[in-house]
């Protein structure tokens, strides 16, 4: 395995993740909820909003990432195959929107950073009417399941300025240099009135992140922690806070 992939997998409580496929009976069906997983499966089932949520998946994140080394390019704007794992920010984010169901009802929202697309589906099956964005390269699996998908780069946004009332992601920041794009990207597009949810494991990028939310016109609090048992194995859960992000109100 690549040094720097298995740095970012440990990192992630994802170390146990194998390119050994089991065997297809093993598989999660239906009814079968995905946890504790030891390897990498195709399909993957997770409870959200009192339902069962089964996604389908390209391939495992090392097969992904080598067949990236050819271009030096992939790893020159971070375009790393995150988007194949289901993260423990998902899981959380989607408790949050459940609770915020009346909220985002009929309203325009973007998930940003999609990855398999569980959060854009549960909010999407909440009433929200979600847009999904997915800067990376998994476009082709998700288009059955997306209701409405683009590939953006947060830099260029391909939204109408302050036209999204909601706006959430996941994990979305692994490093320090992503700070400067997201917060462009919030300014840009939230609604006078809108917010963003940004759900994160305690990543240290995120104390970077909320220290320039006021340069950046905006102000930030955390509005929900849960505690998440990752899909593999690991010792101990993994703690998710989400942050509520909105435009700074200017002293009249």
């Amino acid at each position: 395995m690549d040094t720097r992939l298995g740095n970012l997998l440990e990192q992630a409580g994802l170390a146990c993740n194998s390119t050994e496929a089991p065997a297809a009976e093993t598989a999660p069906g239906a009814e079968e909820e995905s946890h504790g997983l030891t390897a990498y499966t195709p399909f993957i089932s997770v409870r959200a909003c009192g339902r069962l949520w089964r996604l389908q998946r390209a391939a495992d994140l090392e097969t992904l990432w080598n067949a990236m080394l050819d271009d030096p390019q992939n790893f020159e704007d971070e375009r790393l195959p995150y988007w194949t794992e289901l993260w423990p920010s998902s899981i959380a984010l989607c408790r949050w929107l459940e609770e915020r169901r009346a909220e985002i009802a009929g309203r325009p929202c973007l998930d940003l950073g999609c990855g398999l697309g569980l959060t854009a589906m549960v909010g999407q099956w909440l009433g929200a009417a979600v847009n999904w964005d997915e800067s990376a390269r998994c476009v082709e699996i998700k288009y059955y399941q997306a209701p409405l998908w683009t590939v953006m780069d947060w830099r260029q946004p391909a939204v109408r300025p302050r036209s999204i009332f909601r706006l959430w992601g996941g994990d979305i920041m692994y490093e320090k240099r992503f700070v400067a794009p997201v917060m462009h990207f919030l300014s840009h597009v939230l609604a006078d009135d809108g917010a963003a949810w940004v759900a994160e494991p305690g990543r240290g990028v995120y104390e970077a992140f909320l220290q320039a939310l006021h340069g950046g016109g905006l102000e930030g609090r955390r509005v929900f922690t849960e505690r998440v048992e990752p899909l593999y194995a690991q010792p101990v859960p993994v703690t998710v806070a989400v942050w509520e992000i909105r435009r700074r109100v200017r002293p009249a």
